[in-house]
């Protein structure tokens, strides 16, 4: 068994007014240890802390590493909701089973998370534009490089305080279309949550900064024609306007991450009035689109950007605008309806907030 074992941690960097998005941490994490012999085990919480790892811990060696983002807000009558964990629960397991991991009970998974939220909740201010991000995360701890799954496991859940991912103004993002580079193939891992689909995808996202743009639009890896993705969020694209307007998003293939956030404004769109569907969108089919003033909207979701307009496309076959290049009327409702729910500002008709204290 690999000895993971908790050293003092750096404290905090909690900037009240502008904690921008990764590294706000809060002063808890929450730990469960997995054993063939033991089951779930030793679980329970305890100050933030490093990691002692063995230097062939399997996880490190393997990909053995799945996580999810999920986050926790303060509401209006000042309670703390975390929203639809049990999803991310549901999700996180997924990508166990993907990965021959074991699945986690969902009732330890909230559990830790629960624990995190009740003992950190002091340091998530009223602030409407800011959250308490949690990350749970596991690997697999065993110290062998054999190449087959590890026997033991470590779960943790951190958190940090987050404001805008894209900054503390929401405004238009501009995207680079990758034409060289696929995110996820057919039978991949491309619809989990695991560590080996990040790290190769930053080298297109570098070339999109390069580019001046905020994030990357990932293709198909068959055809590279037909859109995905946008960096690790989801893209929705609208077609006209007003109550008649149509709000779509790309399928469910297997190759893109089924979003919380996602299930959740199709669902909204819905009962807002819009007509909601889930259709393939070529990238061709997009810039004429635009150009013939059909797609009039089109934005990013996640738990991270939440409801992010995009307003400028770049690409070699040809650049081109969204709409007039700033978010559009559809895109702010479906984002103020979704803040308005999560912060307690509307009733929760749904029941996806998860009150934690």
């Amino acid at each position: 068994m690999t000895s993971v074992l908790p050293k003092p941690a750096a404290a905090p960097v909690v900037a009240p007014t502008s904690p921008g998005h990764g590294d706000a941490f809060t002063r808890h994490m929450y730990s469960l240890r997995y054993s063939p012999d033991l089951g779930w085990h030793d679980g329970g919480l305890q100050p933030l802390a490093n990691l002692s790892l063995h230097p062939a811990t399997l996880g490190l060696h393997y990909g053995q590493v799945i996580f999810e983002g999920m986050k926790a807000f303060r509401r209006q009558d000042g309670s703390v909701a975390v929203f639809r964990p049990l999803e991310n629960a549901r999700r996180f397991n997924r990508s166990a089973a993907r990965l021959a991991m074991p699945e986690l009970p969902e009732h330890l998974y909230v559990a830790g998370v629960d624990a995190v939220v009740a003992a950190d909740q002091g340091e998530l201010s009223d602030d409407p534009d800011h959250s308490l991000y949690l990350r749970p995360l596991m690997f697999g701890t065993d110290a062998n490089l054999m190449l087959r799954p590890s026997e033991e496991y470590l779960f943790l859940v951190m958190a940090f305080v987050a404001g805008g991912f894209f900054g503390d103004v929401v405004r238009p993002v501009s995207v680079l279309v990758s034409r060289d580079q696929a995110r996820a193939m057919p039978g991949g891992t491309g619809n989990v949550k695991c560590a080996a689909n990040y790290g190769p995808s930053f080298v297109a996202q570098r070339k999109a900064q390069q580019a001046g743009c905020q994030q990357v639009v990932w293709l198909d890896s068959a055809e590279r024609r037909w859109i995905e993705e946008m960096g690790g969020m989801n893209l929705f694209f609208v077609r006209g306007s007003g109550q008649g307007a149509e709000v779509f998003t790309t399928p469910l293939t297997g190759t893109l991450l089924p979003g919380v956030t996602r299930d959740s404004l199709l669902r909204m769109a819905s009962r807002l009035g819009y007509r909601v569907a889930e259709q393939p969108l070529s990238v061709d089919q997009w810039r004429a689109e635009c150009e013939a003033g059909t797609i009039t909207e089109v934005f990013a979701c996640g738990t991270a950007a939440v409801v992010t307009p995009v307003g400028q496309v770049k690409d070699e076959e040809g650049d081109f605008t969204v709409g007039n290049g700033e978010m559009g009327p559809v895109t702010r409702t479906l984002r103020t309806a979704l803040v308005d729910l999560q912060h307690g500002r509307v009733p929760d008709v749904d029941g996806w907030l998860h009150r934690v204290c």
